[in-house]
């Protein structure tokens, strides 16, 4: 991940650095929900960090909701906020759109919804 830079010189410590670019950069878009991040180890390299720093920043990142991290399969982007809203309005008209092709009224469609979302 070449797009951040430390800087050794600064009073904000490493892993602030490292935290407050990589949200800055997923607020931005720059790194897209579902974008997964390198693994603490590489990062740490890559940076030229101890492995701890990045570690701490990634579990900020997590508890603050930025990043999901999936065991072995690494630490990824977090659907969050406005993504979550504009992902689930595609999925409605993707949805409405289905149940024009099948023909199905309005209220049937709600109906569905609703079974599915309860159960």
């Amino acid at each position: 991940m070449t797009l951040l830079v430390i800087d050794p010189a600064s009073h904000v410590p490493p892993y602030e650095q490292v935290r407050s670019q990589i949200e800055a950069l997923a607020d931005a878009g720059d790194l897209a929900p579902g974008h997964r991040l390198p693994t603490v180890r590489r990062l740490a390299d890559d940076l030229g960090l101890a492995a701890n720093t990045v570690a701490r920043a990634y579990r900020e990142l997590e508890q603050a909701g930025v990043v999901v991290t999936r065991g072995r399969n690494g630490t990824f982007i977090a659907l969050r906020g406005s993504d979550r809203e504009r992902e689930a309005r595609v999925s409605a008209v993707q949805f409405a759109r289905r149940m024009r092709e099948l023909e199905v009224g309005p209220e049937q469609a709600l109906d569905l919804v609703r079974a599915a979302l309860s159960g």
